[in-house]
């Protein structure tokens, strides 16, 4: 019997009010669904989306807030956000709306060989 494949989505862009940004969360609570072991990476522009308080109303669209606390409620454990991308935003970890996993530098590449599958969104 063949292990099971893990995958690891990659979100290094803005805009939680992107479709891109549902369609990634989708993508992840799809493969949970499917029991398709599943992590994301938070960079770049990215973190982002983790940020608590947003307000997508103003412009029209839902909140990915709950999509993105249901995560963990479907298997999504693995949340991973690059520390340096936090840290040229001014951010901190307390300020985003999940508990993550802090990687940097060579413990990305890592990370990205751990998985069978990547996709950058």
């Amino acid at each position: 019997m063949e292990p099971d494949l893990k995958s690891l989505l990659v979100i290094s862009r803005h805009s939680p009010t992107a479709a891109a940004a549902r369609e990634a969360l989708d993508l992840a609570l799809a493969a949970a669904a499917f029991g398709v072991p599943a992590g994301m990476l938070f960079l770049d522009a990215g973190v982002l989306q983790l940020l608590k308080g947003q307000d997508p109303g103003v412009i029209q669209q839902k909140s990915l807030a709950a999509n993105l606390q249901a995560l963990p409620m479907f298997g999504v454990d693995d949340l991973f956000v690059c520390q340096h991308s936090l840290s040229e935003r001014g951010l901190q970890p307390n300020q985003l709306m999940l508990p993550v996993k802090l990687v940097e530098g060579a413990e990305i590449a890592t990370l990205l060989e751990h998985y069978d599958q990547v996709v950058t969104l």
